[in-house]
């Protein structure tokens, strides 16, 4: 489905990252799992796809460092030639009330998720025109989409991630080069295993399928989007939430 692509995800280390990372080299792309600190995870994740028969290269950078991003990006197409898929997955929680919330914890979370998906995709800009061809999917959020109490810097992050995504589909369209986004509810990962049990029944109750989901379910909705079988699909928010936002 993907054989011949190449694919940069960010924040693939672990998670919901790792899963689409792992994904799309199981498709047949050519995967750059891209981390910020998790050197050692990373490189499981690359000895992971070549031991399955792909091909994979780590590369280190913080999204929300606009230089670094445009360095990473030159040095994929140098070693590759292109890229055809880019997703935007690298994000971060810094959780509080917006009364306790401190101003370096809220930038922190929208240099990270809102503007490193804006350093990546402003980066390819160009080489995507050139190629008149690429797929971006970019990770947003159902609290982007419903606000969560003590999230209002990552729902912001995530809202935004929806806007800009909307705007750049508008943008490429005509070249041929589709932008949609992910919004993902309760999935199993680290981050949510670390929920109170009371939190996890919270937000359990709010979902009409009464099961939490999955990094796979993540990771087949964005290997589809990245896919031919989806190439009359731009500027759409994908939730995959059992329901939460129906």
């Amino acid at each position: 489905m993907l054989q011949g692509k190449v694919a940069l995800v960010t924040g693939a280390s672990r998670g919901i990252g790792k899963e689409i990372a792992l994904t799309l080299a199981g498709y047949g792309a050519k995967v750059v799992v891209n981390y910020n600190g998790s050197e050692e995870k990373a490189k499981q994740v690359v000895d992971e796809i070549v031991s399955n028969g792909g091909e994979a290269i780590a590369v280190q950078c913080s999204v929300a460092d606009f230089a670094a991003c445009g360095e990473m990006i030159q040095g994929v197409l140098d070693k590759y030639g292109r890229i055809d898929i880019l997703v935007n997955n690298a994000g971060i929680t810094k959780d509080n009330l917006v009364m306790k919330i401190s101003e370096e914890d809220f930038d922190a979370v929208l240099d990270t998720n809102l503007k490193g998906t804006f350093n990546t995709i402003k980066h390819m800009y160009r080489a995507f025109l050139k190629q008149k061809s690429g797929r971006i999917i970019n990770m947003a959020s159902v609290t982007g989409i419903l606000g969560n109490p003590g999230q209002a810097n990552y729902a912001a992050s995530k809202a935004g991630v929806i806007g800009l995504t909307k705007s750049v589909a508008r943008e490429l369209a005509s070249r041929g080069i589709t932008v949609n986004a992910v919004a993902p509810g309760y999935i199993d990962t680290d981050m949510t295993q670390a929920m109170t049990d009371a939190a996890k029944e919270a937000v359990l109750s709010q979902i009409p399928l009464k099961r939490v989901g999955n990094t796979k379910d993540i990771a087949e909705t964005v290997a589809f989007l990245a896919s031919d079988k989806a190439s009359y699909i731009t500027g759409q928010v994908i939730s995959v939430d059992g329901g939460m936002c129906m």
